[in-house]
């Protein structure tokens, strides 16, 4: 999942607006070259250059297909999608963050890819990957990179002032406090946002909803218990306290990659702007964990990342070129390609090459994925996150009220998911 994506909405909005494509030849044949549209949705700065890279690779292979590349700022994504296949006019293919997925299945926006070309190679991705790009038994996405939240910390630091990586919350409140006697430097920085907040929520066992059961939990007593936790890490020796601005992200990881605070909690997104500062330009100072464990005994954070998808209104002959394109780009020799620039994670075993194990972050978080738990495939469990955003911050700085805060958080979920009972 990635956050903090910078990029010009006023020349992205140009750039759709001029691009987006949907079937144009019902008949699905093409005169000429068929050319088809891919929104990718990754790190203008960072990441975009990669995947361009690719596309001239593509073509070069495939005269018979031309790609019409828009990069499109990741929080505005979902939205345009939306708007744009509604009107029939979306792009053939997009970069969707696996939360995305149900809910643009369910409306019918989605190509189902199983027996396709796409899924050629089914059996080479890592299977939970494949499960969480389903919706109601049929594959909408190809897996391209994942990822999930770890502890990254300050290997110097921590060896200073001679801690471990901590196992438990209460471990890491030892840690800080320690960190901060021996060095000065804050031991731990948390985030207000809803998506950090779910490894407590995983650490106790539960979630902001149990789909199976169709209950909203987001207020109960282990989901409770989990945000007490959490709201414990904002307060005490080496322990920073709650950003509540909206620059919080910017300002937590300058704050870690110039060595001002010796952990956070993270995604592998980042793993090029960690090196690009000034504490890990020895990159094996970046340390990776698995989160530390709720009161269970187990450690949870959420799975995220982004499948290729294909646009289900879009005609034959797109479509085709739209498969033929994905299966490129999601394949062994792509992934590795795009793991070595952009130090994001494969999600195919046989794109982890000693190249690319070689990379102290890539082969760190992936030793922290068997921890990664999968999102239920509820449509609306992306947009649960929301009222959480507005209350957690609220909570974090001292507004309003744990109780009141999730009590209120509870109420918008619920409305979310009507059919849900409290």
């Amino acid at each position: 999942m990635r956050r903090g994506t910078v990029a010009t909405a006023l020349v992205a909005s140009l750039a759709l607006a001029a691009t987006a494509c949907g079937g144009s030849d019902g008949d699905g044949k093409a005169d000429g070259p068929v050319t088809i549209t891919w929104w990718d949705t990754s790190n203008a700065t960072n990441e975009a250059p990669t995947y361009q890279a690719l596309v001239k690779e593509f073509e070069a292979a495939h005269k018979d297909v031309k790609v019409n590349y828009v990069n499109v700022p990741f929080d505005q994504a979902q939205n345009k999608f939306d708007t744009a296949a509604g009107s029939k006019g979306a792009p053939d293919i997009l970069r969707s963050e696996v939360g995305w997925t149900p809910a643009f299945a369910k409306k019918g926006y989605f190509l189902p890819l199983d027996g396709t070309e796409a899924l050629a190679e089914q059996a080479k991705f890592q299977p939970n990957l494949i499960e969480q790009a389903k919706y109601e038994d049929k594959t909408y996405g190809v897996p391209l990179v994942t990822d999930t939240l770890a502890l990254v910390y300050n290997k110097e630091l921590f060896d200073t002032s001679g801690v471990q990586a901590p196992k438990t919350w209460d471990d890491l409140k030892k840690a800080a406090a320690t960190i901060k006697d021996k060095t000065g430097v804050d031991g731990y920085w948390g985030s207000t946002q809803a998506y950090y907040a779910q490894t407590f929520l995983y650490g106790e066992g539960t979630d902001t909803v149990d789909a199976g059961a169709k209950k909203v939990t987001v207020n109960s007593a282990p989901a409770k218990k989990g945000y007490q936790t959490w709201l414990s890490l904002f307060a005490g020796k080496g322990l920073h306290k709650a950003d509540t601005t909206a620059d919080a992200y910017a300002h937590i990881q300058e704050a870690f990659v110039s060595g001002k605070v010796a952990a956070i909690i993270q995604g592998p997104w980042e793993i090029t702007n960690f090196y690009k500062g000034s504490a890990f330009k020895d990159r094996k100072n970046l340390g990776i964990a698995t989160v530390p464990a709720g009161s269970t005994g187990k450690a949870g954070a959420p799975t995220g990342g982004h499948n290729l998808s294909v646009y289900a209104g879009s005609d034959a002959a797109h479509q085709k070129a739209a498969l033929t394109f994905v299966n490129f780009m999601t394949s062994a020799k792509s992934q590795t390609a795009i793991a070595l620039k952009n130090s994001t994670l494969p999600t195919r075993e046989d794109a982890y090459t000693a190249e690319v194990k070689a990379d102290p972050g890539i082969a760190g978080f992936q030793t922290v994925l068997p921890a990664a738990q999968p999102r239920p495939a509820l449509p609306e469990y992306s947009s649960l996150w929301g009222p959480l955003d507005t209350e957690l911050p609220q909570i974090a700085g001292g507004k309003e009220s744990l109780d009141d805060g999730l009590g209120k958080a509870q109420t918008s979920i619920a409305k979310l998911v009507p059919d849900f009972g409290e």
